[in-house]
C-alpha cells in the first residue's frame, strides 16, 4: 500500500472511530444517574459548589445523565476520599469533591492513597483561605496570638482547619488550642456563634462571601490572616501568613502547606476510569466552567469561579510530590498535634 493509500485508510478509520467512541460514551451515560460524593455535611462551601456543578455539568456529558449529590461527611472528608480511591466504581458513574488539603495529606498526614492517581476533572476556583476570630475573642492581631490562649474549631486530622491551626501552633508558636471533631464548616461556624471556640483558620474567603458576609460587614468576625501565596484583591489590608515567616525553612513549610489552595474546590473521579469517559468528563467540566447559565447562577450565589484545569492539577501534584524529603518531614511535623 502506498503512503497516500495508507493515509487515506487512516483518515477513513479515524472518521469512523471518533463518532463511534462518542456514541459509546453517550450510550453509557444515557438514562444513568452519576453520583456526586461530597465529603462534608450540607450547607458548607464544598456542598454549595458541588450542587451548583451538578445542576449544570450533566448537560455537557454525552447522554445527559442526572448527577445526584450525596453527602458523605467524616474525618474532614477523608472518608469520602478513601471511598473514591478504593471502593467507588471505576466506570465513570461516580465523581466527587473533598477537602483540597487531601491532595497533600499523604505527604503531610497519614493518608495512604496517592492523589496523583485520581481522575482529576478540575477545580471551580483557586482559593484564598483566612483565619477569622469572633468579635468576643481576646485575639485581635497577629501579636495577640502569642500572648493570649485561644481556641480554634477543626474537623479532623488533614482537614484545612486542623492543618492551619496546628501550623500556627507548631511552626510559629501561637498559644492556640485546637477543638476538633466538627463534621463540616457549617458546624464550626455554629460553634463560633455559640462561643464554643474563638474562631476558625482555613476558612475559604469564597464561603464567607457567599454564606457569612454579614458577619464581616457587622464586624462579628475579624480577619487576622490570609492563607494564600498572594493577596486576594478583596482583602488588601489582611496580612499574608507567608509574610510572618522568619526563616527560609519556615517559608518552605508554609509554601508546601499552602500549595493545595490552588486546587480551591477540586472535583475528581476514582483512579482507572476508562479513557474515553475520562476525556468526556474532563471536557464536560471545562465546558460547564464557560456555561452562561452556570456562571449566572454562581454569580447569584456569590460563588467565585476561576477554573483550574485537570492538566494543571496533574502538573501541580507531580511537582509537590518531588519536594525534598527533609522539607516534607518538617512540614508534616508542623501540622500534627
Amino acid at each position: 500500500m502506498t503512503w497516500k493509500a495508507n493515509a487515506a485508510a487512516i483518515a477513513i478509520f479515524s472518521g469512523l472511530t471518533a463518532p463511534a467512541l462518542a456514541d459509546d460514551v453517550a450510550d453509557f451515560y444515557r438514562g444513568r444517574n452519576v453520583s456526586m460524593v461530597i465529603g462534608y455535611t450540607a450547607g458548607g462551601g464544598y456542598d454549595l459548589y458541588a450542587r451548583l456543578l451538578a445542576r449544570h455539568m450533566h448537560k455537557h456529558i454525552p447522554g445527559n445523565p442526572t448527577i445526584v449529590p450525596q453527602n458523605m461527611p467524616g474525618a474532614g472528608s477523608l472518608k469520602a476520599a478513601n471511598f473514591l480511591y478504593s471502593l467507588a466504581p471505576k466506570d465513570g458513574a461516580t465523581i466527587g469533591t473533598v477537602s483540597r488539603a487531601m491532595a497533600t495529606d499523604p505527604l503531610l498526614g497519614e493518608s495512604k492513597f496517592d492523589p496523583r492517581k485520581f481522575t482529576w476533572l478540575g477545580s471551580t476556583t483557586s482559593e484564598t483561605s483566612v483565619c477569622a476570630m469572633w468579635h468576643t475573642s481576646p485575639v485581635k492581631t497577629w501579636a495577640d496570638m502569642f500572648g493570649k490562649t485561644f481556641t480554634m474549631g477543626g474537623s479532623a486530622p488533614g482537614s484545612e482547619p486542623d492543618t492551619f491551626t496546628l501550623l500556627l501552633k507548631n511552626v510559629f508558636g501561637a498559644k492556640v488550642k485546637l477543638v476538633t471533631g466538627y463534621p463540616g464548616g457549617s458546624d464550626i461556624n455554629l460553634a463560633i456563634e455559640r462561643g464554643e471556640v474563638d474562631g476558625r483558620c482555613g476558612w475559604s474567603w469564597s464561603s464567607i462571601k457567599s454564606q457569612r458576609l454579614e458577619w464581616v460587614q457587622e464586624k462579628k468576625i475579624s480577619l487576622l490572616l490570609q492563607l494564600a501565596m498572594t493577596k486576594n484583591p478583596d482583602l488588601p489590608d489582611v496580612p499574608l501568613l507567608l509574610g510572618f515567616a522568619q526563616s527560609e525553612e519556615q517559608r518552605q513549610i508554609v509554601r508546601l502547606v499552602l500549595a493545595s489552595l490552588v486546587l480551591g474546590r477540586p472535583f475528581f473521579g476514582p483512579p482507572g476510569i476508562p479513557d474515553d469517559r475520562k476525556a468526556a468528563l474532563r471536557r464536560a467540566f471545562d465546558e460547564t466552567m464557560k456555561d452562561p447559565a452556570f456562571l449566572e447562577e454562581a454569580a447569584r450565589l456569590d460563588l467565585e469561579i476561576a477554573p483550574v484545569t485537570a492538566v494543571s492539577i496533574d502538573e501541580l501534584l507531580a511537582e509537590l510530590y518531588r519536594t525534598p524529603k527533609d522539607v516534607v518531614e518538617k512540614a508534616a511535623a508542623g501540622v500534627r498535634k
